[in-house]
Protein backbone atom coordinates (compact mmCIF):
# COMPACT_ATOMS: atom_id res chain seq x y z
CA UNK A 1 0.00 0.00 0.00
CA UNK A 2 3.02 2.41 1.11
CA UNK A 3 4.26 1.80 -2.40
CA UNK A 4 1.04 2.90 -4.33
CA UNK A 5 1.07 6.19 -2.90
CA UNK A 6 4.99 6.60 -2.81
CA UNK A 7 5.07 7.40 0.91
CA UNK A 8 5.33 5.76 4.09
CA UNK A 9 2.06 6.48 5.24
CA UNK A 10 1.23 2.90 7.03
CA UNK A 11 3.45 1.22 9.64
CA UNK A 12 3.49 -2.24 9.28
CA UNK A 13 4.89 -3.14 12.81
CA UNK A 14 1.43 -1.16 13.93
CA UNK A 15 -1.07 -2.97 11.79
CA UNK A 16 0.60 -6.43 12.81
CA UNK A 17 0.42 -5.51 16.75
CA UNK A 18 -3.72 -4.12 15.91
CA UNK A 19 -4.22 -7.27 14.35
CA UNK A 20 -2.58 -9.57 16.76
CA UNK A 21 -4.77 -7.61 19.54
CA UNK A 22 -7.65 -8.31 17.47
CA UNK A 23 -7.06 -12.10 17.40
CA UNK A 24 -6.81 -12.21 21.05
CA UNK A 25 -9.82 -10.31 21.94
CA UNK A 26 -11.73 -13.10 19.58
CA UNK A 27 -10.10 -15.55 21.27
CA UNK A 28 -11.06 -14.07 25.04
CA UNK A 29 -15.07 -14.88 25.71
CA UNK A 30 -14.53 -11.95 27.79
CA UNK A 31 -12.91 -9.09 25.78
CA UNK A 32 -13.48 -5.67 25.97
CA UNK A 33 -13.64 -5.13 22.22
CA UNK A 34 -17.04 -3.20 21.76
CA UNK A 35 -17.20 -4.15 17.83
CA UNK A 36 -16.57 -7.98 19.35
CA UNK A 37 -19.00 -7.78 21.88
CA UNK A 38 -21.92 -6.18 20.09
CA UNK A 39 -21.33 -9.23 17.03
CA UNK A 40 -21.14 -11.60 19.86
CA UNK A 41 -24.56 -10.29 20.89
CA UNK A 42 -25.86 -10.23 17.80
CA UNK A 43 -24.74 -14.10 17.06
CA UNK A 44 -26.75 -14.96 20.47
CA UNK A 45 -29.82 -14.56 17.68
CA UNK A 46 -30.80 -17.84 16.20
CA UNK A 47 -31.57 -15.96 12.61
CA UNK A 48 -28.07 -14.58 12.37
CA UNK A 49 -26.77 -17.75 13.26
CA UNK A 50 -28.38 -19.32 10.28
CA UNK A 51 -28.14 -16.71 7.85
CA UNK A 52 -24.45 -15.53 8.49
CA UNK A 53 -22.20 -17.11 5.81
CA UNK A 54 -19.28 -16.82 7.91
CA UNK A 55 -18.50 -17.01 11.80
CA UNK A 56 -16.23 -14.92 13.75
CA UNK A 57 -12.50 -15.93 13.50
CA UNK A 58 -8.73 -15.22 13.93
CA UNK A 59 -7.77 -12.39 10.90
CA UNK A 60 -4.62 -14.39 11.18
CA UNK A 61 -6.21 -18.21 10.74
CA UNK A 62 -4.65 -20.02 8.04
CA UNK A 63 -7.85 -21.53 7.46
CA UNK A 64 -9.52 -18.22 6.96
CA UNK A 65 -7.29 -17.01 3.81
CA UNK A 66 -4.65 -14.49 3.35
CA UNK A 67 -4.74 -11.22 4.54
CA UNK A 68 -5.43 -8.53 1.67
CA UNK A 69 -5.20 -4.49 1.79
CA UNK A 70 -7.89 -2.55 0.15
CA UNK A 71 -7.31 1.12 -0.61
CA UNK A 72 -10.81 3.37 -0.19
CA UNK A 73 -11.25 6.56 -0.85
CA UNK A 74 -13.67 8.77 1.64
CA UNK A 75 -16.68 9.99 -0.42
CA UNK A 76 -20.16 11.59 0.99
CA UNK A 77 -22.67 8.56 1.86
CA UNK A 78 -25.37 10.06 2.80
CA UNK A 79 -26.88 13.66 4.16
CA UNK A 80 -30.42 12.74 4.82
CA UNK A 81 -31.35 16.38 3.28
CA UNK A 82 -31.43 17.12 0.40
CA UNK A 83 -33.45 19.48 -2.52
CA UNK A 84 -36.87 20.33 -1.82
CA UNK A 85 -39.73 19.56 -4.20
CA UNK A 86 -43.35 19.46 -4.68
CA UNK A 87 -45.28 16.47 -5.85
CA UNK A 88 -44.35 16.68 -8.99
CA UNK A 89 -40.61 16.61 -8.09
CA UNK A 90 -40.17 19.93 -9.45
CA UNK A 91 -37.59 21.82 -7.74
CA UNK A 92 -38.48 24.79 -5.22
CA UNK A 93 -36.68 27.91 -4.72
CA UNK A 94 -36.36 29.58 -1.52
CA UNK A 95 -39.69 30.97 -1.67
CA UNK A 96 -41.48 27.96 -2.79
CA UNK A 97 -42.44 28.37 -6.37
CA UNK A 98 -41.11 25.93 -8.47
CA UNK A 99 -37.74 26.68 -10.94
CA UNK A 100 -38.53 26.11 -14.35
CA UNK A 101 -37.87 22.85 -15.83
CA UNK A 102 -35.47 21.79 -12.80
CA UNK A 103 -36.38 18.36 -11.06
CA UNK A 104 -35.00 16.43 -8.63
CA UNK A 105 -35.08 12.43 -7.95
CA UNK A 106 -33.88 9.72 -6.08
CA UNK A 107 -32.43 10.76 -2.31
CA UNK A 108 -31.10 14.18 -3.59
CA UNK A 109 -34.71 15.00 -3.83
CA UNK A 110 -35.03 15.43 0.27
CA UNK A 111 -37.01 12.23 0.57
CA UNK A 112 -34.40 10.53 3.29
CA UNK A 113 -34.82 12.60 6.11
CA UNK A 114 -37.81 12.62 7.48
CA UNK A 115 -39.97 13.08 4.20
CA UNK A 116 -41.13 9.64 2.54
CA UNK A 117 -39.61 7.29 5.16
CA UNK A 118 -39.54 9.44 8.67
CA UNK A 119 -36.19 10.15 10.56
CA UNK A 120 -36.04 6.57 10.86
CA UNK A 121 -35.74 5.09 8.08
CA UNK A 122 -33.82 1.99 7.50
CA UNK A 123 -31.20 1.26 5.12
CA UNK A 124 -32.16 -0.37 1.85
CA UNK A 125 -35.80 0.81 2.24
CA UNK A 126 -34.75 4.09 -0.16
CA UNK A 127 -34.70 2.08 -3.91
CA UNK A 128 -38.80 2.61 -3.85
CA UNK A 129 -38.52 6.32 -3.13
CA UNK A 130 -36.18 6.58 -5.75
CA UNK A 131 -37.63 5.20 -8.47
CA UNK A 132 -40.94 6.39 -7.71
CA UNK A 133 -39.98 9.96 -7.51
CA UNK A 134 -38.22 9.39 -10.69
CA UNK A 135 -40.88 8.12 -12.39
CA UNK A 136 -43.12 11.10 -10.68
CA UNK A 137 -39.83 13.63 -11.83
CA UNK A 138 -40.12 11.97 -15.23
CA UNK A 139 -44.06 12.31 -15.74
CA UNK A 140 -43.81 15.73 -14.62
CA UNK A 141 -41.05 16.64 -17.22
CA UNK A 142 -42.75 15.35 -20.15
CA UNK A 143 -45.46 17.08 -19.49
CA UNK A 144 -43.64 20.15 -19.38
CA UNK A 145 -41.94 19.57 -22.89
CA UNK A 146 -45.54 18.31 -24.77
Amino acid sequence: MNDLVGEPLLDAASIQALVEARDREIANPFGKDAQLTALRGARNYLGDKLIRAASPHRFLDPKAGPLIAVRLSILTRKTLGGIETDLDSRVLARGGSPIAGLFAAGEVAGFGGGGMHGYNALEGTFLGGCLFSGRTAGRAASREVT
